[in-house]
């Protein structure tokens, strides 16, 4: 193995450690609190999250200028950049099932799986049904494509 090759699944793991220790450290891992963002009608709406987003984005936008500049990454042949830039009905579709699972739960995959350190039962029935719906869409789509 290559240098880079023993050093990427570090650099992953530390990434996505910081990425769930940020969740934590901000309540995202507790649907409680995304639902009290996403009921506005409630009156006792909770802003938080938004904070949480504004964040995200202010990393993001200097990570985003440093990848168009850069010829490939730095622990990898090239970037995986998605194909497909076009919104169309799958990319809205999967979007509002997703909206809609998020509203239900107050869990999204990310949080999710950092919430997995506190091994609350809602908590592993979530994953686990974000596993088998994972599992069951690449069948449906594996289907599709024969």
């Amino acid at each position: 193995m290559t240098d880079g090759n023993l050093f990427r699944p570090a650099v992953s793991l530390l990434a996505g450690m910081i990425f769930g220790l940020g969740l934590a450290i901000s309540g995202m891992i507790d649907p409680a609190r995304v639902l009290g963002f996403l009921n506005v009608a409630s009156g006792h709406w909770d802003p938080s999250l938004v904070f949480v987003l504004a964040g995200a984005v202010l990393v993001a936008i200097p990570g985003v200028f440093l990848q168009r500049r850069l010829s490939r990454p730095w622990l990898d042949e090239r970037f995986h950049l998605p194909a497909k830039t076009r919104i169309d009905r799958p990319l809205l579709l999967g979007a509002l099932l997703f909206g809609v699972g998020w509203g239900l739960a107050g869990f999204c995959p990310g949080p999710a799986i950092a919430a997995l350190s506190t091994a609350r039962p809602v908590v592993l029935l979530f994953v686990a049904a974000m596993i088998l719906g994972m599992l069951a869409w690449s069948r449906l789509v594996a289907r599709a494509g024969d």
